[in-house]
């Protein structure tokens, strides 16, 4: 039978942390938190997760908790991996395939891990059903690689399976839409240290069975050609959103299409001017 560690990385999320716990009670063996830079006095994360036997870790500020995932996979006493974030709460589906995950017998070598669906939420309620899917939250930390950049998924040696189970991304905000890409600290921060790491190497970052100098070619794409990839994500990429979206949900919803190019188009921009005051040295 598999047992499995949950990992949560997080920055100040006392509350949504309490909540995530509360709702994934039984769904597994082994607790690892680590906190990206100091925790605030007035509300210790430390000591709840002491008081659920859990570990907890703080590690120097990085505005992202990519960089941190090695470091927590390290931690973990298993090698399954239950990644999930302080705003998510498993659905009651969810909740019932991971209980029964952990009875049954160890999944075939050639599933690295799973994804389910993630849907929109709009700071009240869950807006879509099916889309977007393909959230990893289960994998075998033996069968994936990964470089610890923002936005960067690990990478699996075999398959993921893709499970028609909800994970709710329930935020104290709607958790699509360009606000959350153009009023957010935090996506400039984002896009900051992406464009920042992708002057370098993967193997630059911190990494996790990841051998390899070259970038997948999501991002090798912004290195080559830096423009031109900023007004194809601007432009292709929401036309592209749009279909799926209505394919999936028979609904137009132009907010959350547009995130995501819009986000990548400032990531290209970013490193297009970095790279020239590289060159200006």
């Amino acid at each position: 039978m598999p047992a499995l560690s949950l990992v949560v990385c997080l920055h100040r999320e006392r509350d949504l942390l309490a909540r995530l716990l509360r709702e994934t009670s039984g769904c597994y063996n082994d607790l690892v938190v680590v906190h990206d830079g100091e925790e605030a006095p007035d509300a210790p994360i430390s000591e709840m997760v002491a008081r659920d036997a859990g570990r907890f870790f703080v590690r120097p500020r990085a505005w992202q908790q990519e960089p941190h995932w090695p470091f927590a996979w390290s931690q973990a006493r298993y090698d399954w991996i239950l990644r999930l974030d302080a705003d998510e709460v498993p659905s009651a589906g969810l909740r019932t395939w991971l209980q029964s995950f952990r009875k049954a017998d160890q999944p075939p070598q050639s599933i690295s891990g799973y994804s389910c669906i993630w849907p929109l939420w709009d700071g009240r309620k869950i807006v879509t059903e099916k889309w977007p899917a393909g959230r990893v939250f289960l994998f075998n930390k033996q069968r994936v690689r990964f470089f610890g950049m923002v936005e960067q998924i690990p990478v699996a040696d075999q398959r993921w399976e893709a499970l028609p189970l909800i994970l709710e991304h329930r935020p104290l905000r709607k958790s699509f839409g360009p606000g959350n890409v153009l009023l957010r600290r935090q996506a400039y921060d984002w896009r900051r240290v992406i464009a920042q790491s992708l002057l370098g190497k993967p193997t630059d970052l911190p990494h996790w069975r990841w051998e390899s100098e070259s970038w997948p070619e999501v991002w090798e794409q912004i290195r080559r050609r830096p423009l031109q990839t900023a007004l194809h994500r601007l432009f292709v990429w929401p036309l592209r959103a749009l279909r799926n979206i209505w394919r999936e949900e028979r609904k137009f919803i132009p907010l959350a299409a547009m995130s995501g190019g819009i986000h990548h188009c400032l990531i290209a921009l970013n490193y297009w001017r970095m790279a020239h005051s590289e060159k200006r040295r």
